[in-house]
């Protein structure tokens, strides 16, 4: 049976000011409406128990999306379309863009609202683990002032909240700090859109080599209220990845969820597919497809090892500490030992690896090389090579000046940088004492030992 209109009372003030000021002289009595995509369903189904309304709809204070230093702040009156449309979010804070595009239709997505969607408080809505892992914040106003409460903390049980009766939600507060982190945003249902979850997952990481660094991992649809699994992330922070370190944390996920059969789906159900999805979260972080070049170079002997190496470094005690440690399990464990072997080098290895370079502007070393040192040495410096002739002579005069003061060649990253570039930073250093200029060759030696390794990993199709 249908509501009747002349039931309700709808009022719509002009400011934020003017809604809690009505909202503070009669506490529990007014209820915020902003898309209404809730409250029309309730409506059209003569379930609507609020009587009194005050649209937030239209309220500016509520319609911004702000970047406040570290922090995002979205004002609770953003819609789904709103968060989908905005490139900070978009890039920062994607599961948060991923879910508002499920979210409803086209239609919902331009009315429903980011704050209505938390005070709905349904266990099932979409966006709500995201906000969990994000660890957002939520600002409540009220004419007493503002207060921020964590969103963790927010949802008490089902369709309660710690929010008090004259209290709205103004701003959702997001930290911006995860850039660097792997995120994934699941949803189970009959269709990505215009159909409720029966269930939704995100999550995300930072790991580093074979261990997981930081984890954050939130459930909707798994318990009366949107559900972050603290326990089964302390299974997996700190952790080294391998199946037994899996098998606990699906073990201690079935222990947090506590789902229900219901119309959608049953208990079973839900948590045999959670355990799939944070599966298929953890594999995918460490189940990086193996380099083709350095699954080779880890089964040659020491000396082949080093001597395909010195193409990388022209040092002979770097490519034996490098051959040496083999073998390594990834490209980064092996970029990140390449430079820590480097840098505790001395002062006769790093001037080894300087002789392997040909002199800015020449084509041969003073040491001899490998074929394909020579040709990346080429191609480094191609620009320079085809430079006017005064920028030419300029650096042939400048490399001549720098040798009479420092004996050694002048050393300098030239991938690019382009000549006239080269012959500044070259008329710059000639100013350095020998001590200075030595740690400074060394860190450019160190720049084309990475820019080398990684051009050299992806070889034969790797």
């Amino acid at each position: 049976m249908r509501s009747l209109p002349s039931s309700y009372e709808l009022v719509a003030p002009h400011s934020l000011e003017h809604v809690l000021a009505l909202m503070a002289e009669e506490p529990g009595t007014w209820t915020p409406v902003a898309g209404g995509t809730e409250v029309m369903v309730q409506f059209g189904a003569g379930k609507l128990a609020a009587r009194r309304l005050v649209d937030i709809g239209g309220l500016a204070e509520l319609r911004t999306i702000t970047e406040r230093g570290d922090e995002l702040h979205v004002g609770a009156g953003i819609t789904y379309a709103d968060l989908r449309r905005n490139p900070v979010v978009a890039s920062e804070f994607s599961m948060l863009s991923a879910a508002a595009s499920w979210t409803g239709s086209i239609a919902n997505q331009n009315r429903g609202t980011i704050g209505g969607n938390i005070v709905n408080a349904s266990p099932a809505a979409d966006s709500l683990p995201a906000l969990l892992v994000y660890e957002a914040e939520l600002v409540l106003v009220s004419t007493r002032g503002e207060r921020r409460v964590p969103y963790v903390d927010f949802h008490t049980g089902y369709k309660q909240m710690r929010i008090l009766p004259d209290e709205l939600i103004r701003t959702i507060v997001l930290p911006r700090r995860y850039r660097d982190y792997v995120c994934c945003a699941r949803k189970v249902g009959p269709r990505n859109a215009q159909a409720i979850s029966k269930l939704c997952m995100a999550a995300l990481a930072k790991t580093s080599s074979n261990r997981v660094d930081e984890i954050r991992i939130a459930f909707g649809s798994m318990a009366p209220v949107p559900l972050r699994l603290s326990k089964t992330e302390s299974v997996l922070n700190g952790s080294t990845w391998s199946e037994a370190t899996l098998r606990a944390a699906r073990a201690t996920l079935q222990t947090e969820v506590s789902p229900i059969d219901d119309i959608r789906s049953t208990r079973e159900y839900r948590i045999a597919v959670a355990g799939n999805l944070l599966e298929e979260f953890l594999r995918g972080l460490f189940s990086k497809p193996p380099n083709a070049v350095l699954e080779r170079w880890n089964s040659l002997s020491d000396v082949d090892a080093a001597s395909e190496a010195l193409s990388c470094c022209g040092s002979s005690a770097w490519a034996r500490s490098m051959a040496s440690a083999r073998p390594y399990s990834d490209v980064q464990e092996l970029l990140d030992r390449a430079s820590e072997v480097w840098r505790g080098l001395g002062a006769d290895d790093w001037m080894e690896a300087f002789r392997s370079h040909p002199r800015i502007g020449e084509r041969h070393a003073e040491k001899a090389t490998t074929a394909v040192s020579a040709e990346w040495s080429e191609g480094e410096q191609h620009d320079v090579q085809n430079a006017e002739e005064a920028i030419k002579q300029a650096i042939a005069d400048g490399n001549r000046l720098y040798e009479e003061r420092f004996g050694r060649i002048y050393i300098v990253c030239a991938t690019g940088k382009r000549p006239a570039e080269i012959l500044e930073i070259l008329s710059r250093r000639l100013r350095n004492d020998d001590e200075t200029e030595l740690q400074e060759s060394a860190s450019e030696q160190e720049k084309i030992l990475q820019l080398r390794l990684k051009k050299w990993l992806k070889q034969e199709g790797a």
